[in-house]
């Protein structure tokens, strides 16, 4: 009888990978597809997952199921699509709030761009300061005036520690050397709502969830907290054209797949998010209520892992200043 070594045996194994991979893309899915979501039912993100889902579905052939998972500002979720078997069939929508505030805000067993496996981009939106209807101040440069104006008595309307709309809110606080009360709310509805019947003097919201109200007269908006203007209402001018450089936070979307998932079904998710997004009716979906698709050579895998790494580079020192930490930490 021939014997073998145990390197040798070892460098069998790992000559057939490649063929085992491309036989789980072959045979990839074969099984319903599960899209998890860690907010409820209604907001941005489950928006995104379910229009993009739908595509999916016609495009691999099997069913895409959205799953919503909230809790801990959406970490939950995320931590159960890291523990999913690593073969596509569990997927992370994931944003700005979950994959770069919370991960840092919250305590995790795994790193936030080593344990998981990038996917694609999906898509940006802007946030903007938006005020009660009556507040007296109209640009950046007056809103600064009036924050100084009431020392510290300002309310403003946030989401969760960690969350972009309480990160963009530090930052412009930092930025114009003022300080006001920050109220949490449990989501950006309730801010909206809060803000719209006068609770709350102003937050930093995503545009898309306020811009109804604003055409509605119920609110204002002071300015856009972003380098440029948002496509949603080209009117508004940045927080920076109106006297408030440097707060420039955009609420991205992300999906993402457990770590180690083979690099064949990487690739044809891949190819699945960026069909969806080359069919007009699913532009037409997602820029209607204000988000931004990226150009295809945006969408590659690793142009997500190159993004988000630079969020967590940029974002984490000014949270780390600021103090910012998990509910009872």
């Amino acid at each position: 009888m021939r014997k073998f070594s145990l390197p040798s045996i070892c460098a069998a194994l790992l000559a057939l990978l490649p063929f085992a991979e491309r036989a789980d893309a072959q045979t990839f899915p074969s099984k319903a597809i599960t899209l998890v979501v860690g907010f409820a039912p209604g907001g941005p993100t489950d928006t995104v997952a379910r229009v993009v889902g739908e595509h999916m579905h016609r495009t691999l052939g099997e069913n895409v199921v959205i799953e919503n998972k909230s809790g801990a500002a959406g970490t939950i979720g995320l931590t159960q699509m890291v523990r999913a078997d690593p073969d596509g069939h569990m997927l992370y929508v994931g944003n700005w709030t979950v994959n770069v505030g919370a991960v840092r805000t919250f305590p995790t067993q795994f790193d936030p761009l080593k344990d998981i496996e990038p996917v694609a981009l999906l898509t940006s939106s802007k946030l903007w300061i938006v005020a009660r209807k009556d507040l007296p101040a109209s640009t950046a440069k007056e809103f600064v005036a009036w924050l100084k104006s009431v020392k510290g008595k300002a309310n403003a309307a946030s989401v969760g520690v960690g969350s972009a709309a309480h990160v963009c809110l530090v930052d412009v606080k930092n930025r114009s050397g003022t300080d006001f009360q920050l109220v949490t709310y449990r989501g950006g509805a309730p801010a909206v709502q809060a803000i719209a019947a006068g609770e709350a003097d102003f937050g930093c919201l995503e545009g898309g969830q306020t811009l109804g109200l604003l055409r509605g007269g119920k609110v204002k908006v002071i300015g856009v907290a972003s380098n440029s203007r948002w496509a949603g209402a080209p009117d508004v001018p940045t927080l920076a054209e109106g006297g408030l450089p440097g707060v420039d936070l955009e609420f991205w979307h992300g999906l993402w797949a457990p770590k180690n998932t083979p690099k064949p079904v990487i690739a044809k998710l891949n190819d699945a998010v960026i069909k969806a997004f080359a069919d007009p009716s699913v532009k037409k979906r997602l820029t209607d209520i204000g988000h931004t698709l990226p150009p295809t050579d945006k969408m590659t895998p690793q142009a997500l892992y190159n993004h988000h790494k630079a969020e967590l580079d940029k974002w984490w020192p000014v949270m780390k200043a600021a103090g910012i930490k998990s509910p009872g930490s």
